[in-house]
């Protein structure tokens, strides 16, 4: 089970009114030859999707089918469950053995690895260039893992958004509330939780061992990337890669972050109690939300900025998905249903977000009154619309091809440098080692 399944199943054990979950230099695409969405009058047609997990992703799609269908009742939307892993391999397959005709319509890709597929196998891919979505309804830092040549290929959908949330109790013991960790500095949030520390002998942070996502949240949080425009890596020598590594390595060191050894020790770190807080995409809160003798003990807020650092702001991501159309779809058709549910319907979303937690990235939820809802588990703050909030201001990112290996690179220069090497000989190791990848 990956991240995205684990933690979206994770969602339907949760109460229903504060359920979150997780999700989690190329080729020039070609532009896709299909119709205009634009026609008028109900629709009829057959629409196959592939997506995983029917607690979150499925469940969604049936949905928007049943909205749908309320103007186009001719219309079936017919959902293939396939794991991510599936979704991958069958891609790769079918474009190595050109047979695209055995593609569906609509299909479900990681963010993270939007970029690398239309790069690598762009007649698998039609873009949005011919519907009626509009992407200024989209955080363009999200918009941007699916845009390649300055065209859309994917339809957000749910939420990575990054979070910080706090134990407001263990704040309180040591003088202090969320506001003072709102709109600060890396340095800033280390002092104050240096003193947390002393006074109630909680870290307020825990990631697992070996892992860079910590580093690469506070990477994109300052608009920087391990890749250039041309998919070129950047890893050797980039100023806020080793600013992002340099604070990781002062929270391990300060004792305010501690390292643990699985996924699983990372989760009943702060779900037990012995760590008062965590920083991650907005999905983790499915599992913050497992310990139900701490409701009404928490908030969220945004996260701690790099200090000194051109870009730096206090917002980022990790996780999320997007919607594709194929190659080989009913494009009118497909289009039409992406642009009249996931990219136009409130209450789509609004049915959505009780039962799986799916919380969107459609600009336009931010005035529901569902997402406006108080959440008891953190304190009465509406979490939904902060959340909405903070997306709108996650810097652009640029994945390109080799995102996995970079990251990977990136993960073990971590531990390298935490262990004493030296960071600019880490990161150009880790420089020679994606750029071996990529030949």
């Amino acid at each position: 089970m990956n991240k995205l399944q684990k933690f979206a199943s994770l969602a339907l054990a949760l109460p229903l009114s504060i359920a979150l979950a997780a999700c989690g230099g190329g080729a020039t695409a070609p532009a896709p030859t299909t119709t205009s969405a634009a026609a008028s009058g109900p629709k009829s047609g057959t629409v196959t999707v592939w997506c995983w997990d029917p607690a979150f992703n499925i469940y969604a799609m049936n949905e928007a089918a049943k909205i749908y269908n309320k103007d186009n009742p001719d219309v079936k939307i017919n959902v293939v469950e396939t794991s991510w892993d599936d979704v991958q391999t069958k891609l790769t397959t079918l474009a190595q053995s050109r047979e695209t005709k055995q593609l569906p319509d609509i299909f479900l890709m990681q963010n993270n690895a939007f970029q690398k597929n239309v790069i690598n196998y762009p007649e698998m891919f039609s873009d949005f260039s011919k519907s009626s979505v509009d992407f200024s309804q989209f955080p363009a830092g999200v918009t941007a893992y699916s845009t390649v040549d300055n065209k859309n290929y994917g339809l957000p959908f749910d939420n990575g958004t990054a979070v910080l949330a706090l134990r407001t109790d263990v704040l309180k013991e040591a003088g202090f509330t969320a506001d003072d960790f709102t709109n600060i500095t890396w340095s800033d949030f280390i002092a104050k939780a240096k003193v947390v520390k002393e006074k109630t002998k909680k870290p307020l942070l825990s990631n697992t061992s070996g892992s860079g996502d910590m580093a690469m949240m506070m990477l994109q949080s300052a608009g920087a990337s391990l890749f250039d425009e041309n998919g070129n890596p950047t890893i050797s020598g980039n100023q806020a890669l080793l600013k992002s590594i340099e604070t990781y390595k002062e929270l391990v060191s300060s004792g305010v972050l501690t390292e643990v050894n699985s996924w699983d020790e990372y989760v009943g770190s702060f779900v037990n109690g012995n760590v008062a807080g965590t920083l991650n995409g907005v999905w983790i809160l499915g599992s913050v939300q497992t310990a139900k003798d701490q409701s009404g003990k928490w908030a969220i807020t945004n996260l701690p900025k790099l200090d000194g650092v051109t870009g730096a702001t206090n917002y980022s991501a990790n996780g999320g998905s997007s919607w594709a159309i194929s190659s080989n779809a009913n494009y009118e058709l497909a289009s039409d249903f992406l642009a009249k549910t996931f990219a136009g319907s409130k209450q789509l979303f609004d049915t959505i977000l009780p039962s799986s937690g799916a919380v969107a990235n459609w600009l336009p939820m931010a005035d529901s009154s569902v997402y406006a809802e108080p959440q008891e588990f953190f304190g009465g703050q509406p979490v939904f619309q902060k959340v909405i909030e903070f997306s709108k201001q996650v810097p652009k990112n640029n994945t390109g091809v080799y995102y996995y290996e970079g990251r990977d690179a990136v993960s073990a220069a971590v531990t390298k440098i935490i262990n004493g090497t030296d960071p600019a000989a880490a990161l150009d190791e880790a420089q020679k080692t994606v750029e071996f990848a990529m030949k």
